[in-house]
């Protein structure tokens, strides 16, 4: 029994694994241009609306040490603190001069945690919308019911990209969701729940995508089962 279980379920992987495949192959330039779209958007929403409700951006930079990297890789530091640093390395920043504590009005930092989440979130995007087109066309028997699905995931979309945290410095809390940029004058424990109710909404939203991605890869794989 358990032999027939596990045969079940590899079969099942497989499935799903070969309608996410087929589905990525032929929507490939639909999924960049969404990871793409998701990735602008979660770079430049921040910087737009603090300059709005903050103060307008007057200054960007890489971060110079960028041009020392390679030297760096191949000096003979330890590769753990190598990866330490590598793991929290600051690439650019963007920021606003004002009264606050350290000089600035706002900063928008992008640095290596900050890319990370926005790659995986915009593959994510990207991979959801190319397989929920292509299983539109595909032969799925009861392709009807998988409309809510989709409503509810582009719904669950515009929740995750308005909710996205992002790295900011001098608004009283390290990490902020985007709409809650225009609040930054709030108490620290108020931006503290920001914050947390930042992070748990895109979890679940790039959680539920996930699923649907594997739903719906499995009912294409149905479809682009061999002969």
């Amino acid at each position: 029994m358990l032999g027939d279980t596990m045969t079940t379920v590899s079969a099942a992987i497989a499935q799903t694994r070969r309608g996410i495949w087929a589905a990525v192959r032929s929507r490939t330039w639909l999924l960049l241009g969404v990871a793409a779209a998701v990735a602008a958007f979660n770079l430049v929403a921040p910087v737009a609306l603090l300059s709005l409700a903050r103060k307008p951006v007057d200054f960007f930079t890489f971060n110079p040490w960028l041009r020392r990297l390679p030297d760096y890789l191949a000096s003979p530091e330890p590769l753990a603190a190598k990866l330490s640093i590598l793991s929290h390395l600051t690439i650019a920043w963007a920021s606003a001069e004002g009264g606050g504590p350290e000089g600035i009005e706002w900063g928008f930092i992008i640095d290596v945690p900050t890319i990370a989440r926005i790659v995986f979130t915009s593959l994510v995007f990207g991979t959801y919308f190319a397989v929920l087109s292509y299983q539109r066309q595909a032969c799925v028997a009861g392709i009807a019911g998988t409309r809510p699905a989709g409503v509810l995931g582009a719904v669950t979309s515009i929740f995750g990209l308005t909710t996205g945290p992002c790295t900011l410095a001098g608004c009283g809390a390290p990490v902020l969701p985007v709409l809650g940029l225009a609040f930054t004058g709030v108490p620290g424990a108020t931006l503290a729940l920001f914050a947390t109710l930042s992070r748990l909404a895109i979890t679940v939203v790039l959680a539920l995508m996930t699923i649907a991605i594997v739903w719906f890869g499995w009912r294409v794989g149905a479809a682009e089962r061999p002969a």
